[in-house]
């Protein structure tokens, strides 16, 4: 009970939310190396994957690509990363990109393989090219598998950004280092719950979005419990 009292009196200090190492500032610093890392994961793994799965090849680069995703730490991705560029900002992104892009290459490519066979010869009967039927018929059917992937990928990132502090970027693993360096604990706390705080936001937003963006006659099969990482098998 003593400790929550502790962490409570933490953030109803306003000396705590204030300047450069403010909770405030890091907030803003850990969520924009996170989006900006998430968007361009996005922009490398999702032409990657759809462009895949409309095709209906590569079933074993999307599982290899998820495999090496899972079996490569961020931290390892982050040392290598340092060493050829200088601390900051461009090991933590490089990281990250790194930790998002599997579940979304691998989510993209197994939603576009998920679109019923009949429903593509159907398409194709009715005079569709193959833009038409990849914008109209299997990106609207494998949007919710997508989304899941990005959604997947978003929390992940936001998790594992406050490994920018080891690289003297900023953002909340600030509060972590700091700290378990002075051995204040309620620090610790409050840095690690607001990231699990994000995480939640994060996991909930993109929630709603990939709701709002699922056609209505869908998101009974997506909705609720939507799927996370899908698990792809070889083409």
């Amino acid at each position: 009970m003593a400790f929550v009292l502790e962490v409570t009196r933490w953030f109803g200090d306003r000396a705590n939310w204030r300047g450069e190492t403010g909770l405030g500032n890091l907030v803003i610093e850990h969520l924009t190396v996170s989006a900006v890392a998430l968007a361009l994961a996005m922009v490398v793994a999702l032409p990657l994957g759809l462009g895949l799965g409309h095709l209906g090849r590569g079933g074993v680069v999307a599982v290899n690509v998820a495999n090496v995703g899972r079996a490569v730490p961020s931290f390892a991705v982050l040392v290598i990363a340092l060493q050829l560029s200088s601390i900051g900002t461009t090991p933590t992104v490089v990281a990250l990109v790194a930790l998002a892009v599997p579940p979304m290459v691998t989510n993209c490519w197994v939603g576009m393989r998920q679109v019923d066979a009949d429903v593509r010869e159907a398409a194709r009967g009715m005079g569709m090219t193959g833009r038409q039927l990849f914008r109209s018929v299997e990106l609207p059917l494998a949007l919710p598998v997508v989304m899941a992937g990005v959604r997947t990928a978003a929390v992940q990132v936001v998790a594992t950004a406050t490994l920018a502090a080891l690289v003297g970027y900023g953002g909340l693993g600030e509060l972590i280092v700091l700290g378990l360096r002075t051995g204040d604990d309620v620090e610790v706390f409050a840095g690690a719950a607001t990231v699990a705080v994000l995480a939640l936001v994060t996991e909930v937003g993109l929630g709603l979005a990939q709701r709002a963006l699922t056609a209505e006659p869908l998101r009974h099969r997506a909705f609720p419990g939507a799927p996370g990482e899908a698990v792809p098998r070889p083409a």
